[in-house]
């Protein structure tokens, strides 16, 4: 008696799995069509809710999915892979194997109805607010801009303030307290999104349009080519929709048209603001905005800033302290220039130099007429205090680039190599060492400013009125041709090509050809041609005979997909 129960019970259970072998055998059938009916509810789910996340992300800017959305979704699409692969092993499995597969089936069938019974509901949101409203910029340190930074902020505060126009001289400092004042809506939170787009002399619509959207992550359905119309009609939606944001222009030279753009005018009703940078209080004026100047610093406000760049040393030598407060007057109080110098200036300890370097800056500033070719002078005088003839050469190659560019430092030192602008050196490591040298010693000078771009590369950058003193050089000799990000769309008249130019930049332009008719009949001298980013789609190999000289070529980002060979 004491072994008939658990006899009975094993027969029970073996009779009960026996029946369910044999139902997973009979109802195979029944079982796959449950088990296809489930995946594609599954897959359906997965798609709708794809497509309302993707919806959310594309009202509220800086919205990111739900952590528990973006689980499921992973772990749904590794479930549809399990699945094909079960449907895969059924679709061969034999008759013998017909139990396996229906128990295999249905397993994974109840493995998929969990998952739906799982999914994220619509209503409660799919997506949150993003880390932040934008990242901070690498900025530089104020002095005596506290009144001026106090009177923007409280503008932007205000409901009834919708567009703020901040301008000011070439060097005062304009985009320096828009940087500091855009990291300050960051911290502060106010607003949903904090947009800085840089505009530049040269104003071109459709980068405009391209640096807002990538501001506001638009990737796969923003149209990178095509109609403006059209582009600015999808940005004004997409702003429309963005709540609460600051949109900041820096660099404006002349009235924008937020219209043709696709700008929506800021209200107080949709709690946007607008603030513009421009060395024009007409421009501020003209598009309706709050003006704001910012003015030089005071004597005492450029001395500080003129010490805390200068060195300690310098700081406490009393015999340099009187030349140097004289020095500092010459700057007019702008900020760039204070910076640029002390750069210069910068660890020098002999008070015959400060005296010569008072004298020089004199006869500079008297010898030219009106404000921006006095701020260039000034520039001008640590351009010539560089002590390399190279360096200097590898300075003024950095002009060759449009206005606000981030140039790639490898990109640049390769150039310089292939220029001869660094000694051969044995390799070509030591090369790229020197030039990364060069770089610091121009940005220990304040001639250039190092940034990162936004693949996360290193790069250099010029600011605008360095730029123009570097430009102001190159037209000192005509062997330069600069045209770089002018919106051309042909190639400069023949006239401009002289025989004995050595470099032509036309980089980031829509010149689509070369016409022969335009094209020098001579260029023996140069060594240089920048046609990158411009839509050429055929180019001669009889140019290239006539400049036999040439060592940098840069056809990158064109549509040139082979070269033809007519004749000039």
């Amino acid at each position: 008696m004491e072994y008939v129960e658990p006899v009975v019970g094993i027969a029970n259970c073996l009779g009960t799995l026996a029946c369910k072998y044999l139902q997973y055998h009979r109802k195979l059938n029944d079982y796959v069509r449950n088990f296809k009916r489930m995946r594609d509810e599954l897959n359906c789910k997965m798609e709708d809710i794809e497509l309302q996340l993707k919806a959310e992300l594309l009202r509220p800017l800086g919205k990111i999915p739900k952590k528990g959305v973006e689980i499921w979704l992973k772990a749904v699409k590794e479930m549809i892979r399990e699945a094909e692969v079960v449907e895969n092993k059924v679709s061969n499995g034999r008759y013998l194997c017909r139990a396996c597969n229906g128990k295999l089936v249905d397993e994974k069938t109840r493995e998929m109805k969990e998952f739906l019974d799982k999914a994220p509901n619509a209503s409660e949101c799919l997506a949150i607010n993003g880390p932040g409203a934008g990242l901070p910029l690498p900025t530089s340190e104020l002095v005596g801009e506290e009144a001026v930074r106090n009177e923007i902020w409280a503008c932007l505060v205000q409901e009834k303030v919708s567009k703020i126009g901040v301008w000011g001289m070439g060097g005062v400092g304009k985009t320096t307290i828009m940087k500091h004042i855009h990291n300050d809506l960051l911290k502060e939170q106010r607003f949903e999104r904090v947009i800085w787009v840089t505009i530049s002399k040269e104003f071109n619509v459709m980068k405009v349009q391209d640096d807002i959207a990538d501001a506001l992550k638009l990737k796969e359905d923003w149209p990178r080519e095509g109609d403006k119309l059209r582009r600015a009609a999808i940005l004004s939606e997409m702003l429309k929709n963005a709540e609460k944001h600051v949109l900041i222009l820096d660099d404006v030279w002349d009235k924008v048209s937020l219209e043709e753009v696709g700008i929506p005018e800021p209200s107080g009703s949709n709690g946007c603001k607008l603030v513009l940078t421009t060395r024009s209080e007409h421009v501020c004026k003209y598009m309706g905005c709050k003006v704001i100047k910012v003015k030089p610093l005071s004597e005492e406000e450029a001395l500080i800033l003129f010490l805390n760049k200068v060195g300690p040393n310098i700081v406490q030598s009393q015999t340099i302290m009187p030349t140097l407060k004289l020095v500092v007057k010459e700057f007019a109080g702008l900020p760039l220039t204070i910076i640029v110098v002390a750069g210069t200036l910068k660890g020098e300890e002999d008070p015959l130099n400060w005296k010569n370097a008072l004298r020089e800056l004199k006869e500079r500033i008297e010898k030219v007429e009106g404000v921006e070719a006095k701020v260039i002078e000034r520039l001008k005088f640590s351009f010539d205090h560089l002590k390399d003839e190279k360096v200097k050469y590898c300075f003024l190659h950095c002009a060759l680039y449009p206005e606000d560019f981030g140039i790639e430092k490898d990109e640049i030192i390769e150039c310089w190599i292939e220029e001869g602008f660094i000694d051969d050196m044995g390799t070509r490591q030591e090369m790229k060492d020197k030039g990364r040298v060069i770089l610091k010693k121009l940005a220990e000078n304040c001639l250039l400013e190092n940034i990162t771009n936004k693949s996360g590369q290193p790069c250099i950058k010029m600011h605008d009125a360095v730029r123009e003193m570097a430009l102001s050089i190159t037209r000192m000799n005509p062997r330069h041709m600069i045209q770089a990000g002018l919106q051309l769309e042909e190639l400069p008249e023949k006239e401009q090509w002289s025989p004995d130019i050595e470099k032509v930049s036309l980089m980031y332009n829509s010149i689509s050809e070369i016409s022969i008719d335009v094209l020098p009949t001579k260029c023996q001298l140069l060594t240089t041609l920048l046609l990158q980013h411009n839509p050429i789609k055929k180019i001669s190999i009889s140019l290239f005979t006539n400049m036999p000289c040439l060592i940098v070529l840069n056809l990158s980002s064109t549509k040139i997909k082979s070269f033809s060979k007519f004749h000039l």
